[in-house]
């Protein structure tokens, strides 16, 4: 089978369910596991990266006014490559390729290239969601045996998070977008709650959205963490540093208190995949940092970032 990966989430779910040789082509932005960053790139964005965030957002908004698509597909390789199964999302169209560009590029390949594809669109909204796409993804290519197992494993740590909570549960402002203000959405509040803490914004399952400084000086949160969708740690270290340099944000009480941190957003975050449970765990590793008063956490893993 010739598997098409347009969005990270999924080319990591197809590898950890053992089909990274299935794998023909993925998008431009998938990087994990590192061994896929030598596949043929499908995609490519639209949307300018060596620009500002406030930038970046304004780019987005207005192709979004527009009714324009923000990725595009190479129709020619996809002709090339000829595959069986072509993973999509349907979740959000600032995040990657969706089904409906999919099925417009679709329309000008030969009529038997597109009758002999599969198109499977993901649509994860909070961990449930994710382990049906798991599920979806095993039934599509015969992978149910690795997947029940890989799904029975994931439980299994989600459920211990609940066991090793905090005593006293830190208000968390989760940061995924820094000009304007985004807090995380989906599966975000609920990776929060899970590892011991109470969003200040997001709520499980419903989307991100735009909040402002007097909203965050309002719910004045214990600890924020920066997880800028698109960005690694140091990345989100680097936006952290520019907001610390602005003073009314530097005169928020978490960033005060050294509890401004920042974290592999494309790794643990951003990302409706397994290492979802990691981000969890990361999580709950800073919120009993914070109870205890106790800096530092391997950086490696999760880097802290403080105003001094």
């Amino acid at each position: 089978m010739n598997i098409v990966t347009l969005l990270p989430s999924a080319t990591e779910i197809v590898c950890a369910l053992g089909l990274q040789g299935s794998l023909v082509a993925v998008s431009h932005e998938c990087d994990f596991p590192p061994e896929v960053t030598t596949r043929p790139k499908i995609t490519s964005s639209l949307i300018p990266h060596d620009v500002s965030a406030h930038q970046i957002d304004q780019a987005v908004a207005e192709a979004i006014r527009r009714g324009e698509a923000l990725y595009q597909i190479d129709g020619d390789l996809l002709q090339t490559l000829q595959p069986d199964l072509i993973i999509t999302q349907g979740l959000c169209d600032v995040c990657a390729v969706n089904a409906g560009t999919v099925q417009a590029t679709m329309m000008f390949l030969p009529e038997v290239v597109a009758e002999n594809v599969q198109v499977l669109s993901l649509s994860a909204q909070n961990f449930a969601g994710i382990l049906r796409d798991l599920d979806q993804v095993a039934q599509a290519t015969g992978s149910a045996p690795i997947a029940a197992q890989l799904r029975e494993t994931l439980e299994r740590r989600w459920q211990q998070l609940q066991t090793t909570q905090p005593t006293t549960k830190p208000r968390v402002l989760m940061l995924e977008w820094p000009d304007p203000f985004f807090y995380g959405g989906h599966w975000v509040p609920e990776m929060v709650a899970n590892a011991g803490g109470i969003d200040v914004i997001g709520q499980v399952g419903v989307d991100s959205g735009r909040c402002t400084l007097q909203d965050i000086q309002a719910r004045d949160p214990d600890v924020i963490i920066s997880i800028a969708c698109g960005y690694g740690l140091e990345g989100n270290v680097e936006l952290a540093q520019q907001l610390t340099a602005k003073p009314d944000f530097r005169a928020l009480r978490a960033v005060q208190n050294h509890n401004f941190w920042a974290m592999d957003a494309n790794s643990y975050c951003s990302r409706p995949a397994p290492r979802i449970v990691d981000g969890a765990e990361k999580l709950q590793a800073i919120f009993n940092q914070v109870g205890q008063g106790v800096a530092g956490i391997e950086r490696i893993q999760v880097g802290r970032f403080s105003s001094q």
